[in-house]
């Protein structure tokens, strides 16, 4: 049996990397999916003993947020906030530091995919509006999304699932992360403005196959303040209430399912079901390898060798490695059981979070922006994103580092 699990696990991770398998037309979801029905059909596990592998508080949190990142959406106040951040009358390099800072405020709190999703094909136009060059301001908005959603429990799955599992304070967590992504999104602006070198122009007017112009979703005043009400009274709870998380973050969703206007169908449809279905299936198949004791046996086998991945150093090599390698959901998940460090915790979801700027293929958000932008006329081929992620990343990942060894040895 081992063996059989062993294989599923490592046809999973090998769909994880490639992104889908060959002959097959499946994505990473649909990989998590039918490994998890092998390990039940192969008796690897039982029906109970998967459906308890299930991290289902995890789970809530995540679906309730992206509820309440429809109602915003739906409510129009991402087209609103681009919009109004476009017509700021201030220099290329103003604009983009202010832009960097609203998008990481924003993926602190309702999502850095979410919020690639909605600001990206607005930002466009509104860089075509102004003659100016949207690809800094589009790899400003992908850099930003990650290093913003690693400041919050809340701003990305992995920090969900890492905060879920680990129980780690709201509050305390948010201390501990505010100098690294403060700092990477000050290295990210500098970095990309010393990039661009002040060619912030278009060269030759508006991209020669952009759309037409996007109108965007016009602001529902209403609509926002109850989601931005919601959103406040859930964050106050997380900070100052002792209730259950997810028992809140379900509870403010409901509240915003109640709705005279806007049909729980239209809220339901944005909820990115997939990447649910995609953390129920590595819960299933990470739960059937640990049975095995493949992985106890590799941990003490390294650390025999030296390698001890329950340590800080290791552990945050291992999260940056594997997080560009089967992206940083999956990796979060095998790692977890190795962090038992008093900061593995806000190690592991700064590494994991912060390596996702790499490579376009190491954060869906940047998957989002640069469909956004190719939708819209403006191609960013591996080459150009790599030029800013890879300096941008190995420049957070330095000063996590630095500010992590500090902090456990000062």
């Amino acid at each position: 049996m081992t063996t059989t699990v062993l294989a599923i696990f490592g046809l999973v991770y090998l769909g994880m990397i490639l992104g889908g398998l060959p002959f097959l037309q499946l994505d990473r979801t649909g990989i998590a999916l039918l490994g998890a029905i092998a390990v039940i059909a192969t008796e690897a596990v039982s029906v109970e003993e998967a459906a308890r592998s299930i991290d289902l508080p995890t789970l809530l949190l995540l679906f309730s947020f992206m509820v309440v990142s429809a109602q915003m959406r739906l409510g129009g106040f991402y087209d609103w906030v681009t919009a109004r951040l476009s017509a700021l009358p201030i220099s290329p390099p103003l604009l983009l530091g202010v832009l960097i800072a609203v998008v990481a405020m924003l993926s602190a709190v309702f999502s850095n995919d979410i919020v690639c999703l909605a600001v990206a094909p607005v930002l466009v136009d509104a860089c075509v509006r102004r003659s100016l060059d949207p690809v800094p301001f589009l790899l400003g908005l992908a850099c930003a999304a990650n290093i913003g959603s690693a400041a919050t429990l809340i701003g990305n799955p992995q920090n969900m699932l890492i905060g879920q599992t680990l129980h780690l304070p709201f509050a305390g967590y948010a201390a501990e992360a505010a100098a690294p992504v403060l700092a990477g999104l000050v290295l990210t602006w500098a970095l990309i403005a010393a990039r661009v070198q002040g060619r912030w122009k278009l060269a030759g007017g508006a991209p020669p196959e952009a759309q037409p112009e996007s109108a965007g979703r016009a602001l529902d005043r209403w609509q926002t303040a109850k989601g931005l009400v919601v959103a406040l009274a859930i964050l106050l709870s997380f900070l100052f209430a002792p209730w259950p998380r997810e028992v809140v973050a379900l509870a403010g969703a409901g509240v915003l399912l109640m709705s005279r206007r806007l049909h729980s169908s239209r809220m339901l449809g944005l909820v990115d079901w997939e990447l649910l279905v995609l953390f129920m299936g590595l819960f299933v198949v990470n739960d059937a390898l640990q049975r095995t004791g493949v992985p106890a046996r590799l941990v003490a086998d390294s650390g025999a060798l030296g390698l001890r991945l329950d340590q800080p150093a290791p552990l945050f090599g291992a999260a940056f490695v594997l997080s560009n390698i089967v992206s940083n959901v999956p990796a979060v998940m095998l790692l977890l059981p190795v962090a038992h460090h008093p900061f593995a915790g806000p190690l592991l979801a700064l590494a994991s979070t912060f390596a996702g700027n790499l490579f376009i293929v190491g954060s869906i958000a940047n998957i989002i922006v640069v469909d956004a932008a190719a939708r819209r006329g403006v191609v960013i081929d591996w080459r150009q994103h790599a030029r800013i992620g890879v300096p941008v990343t190995i420049a957070t990942m330095t000063v996590t580092a630095l500010y992590l060894w500090w902090r456990m040895h000062g």
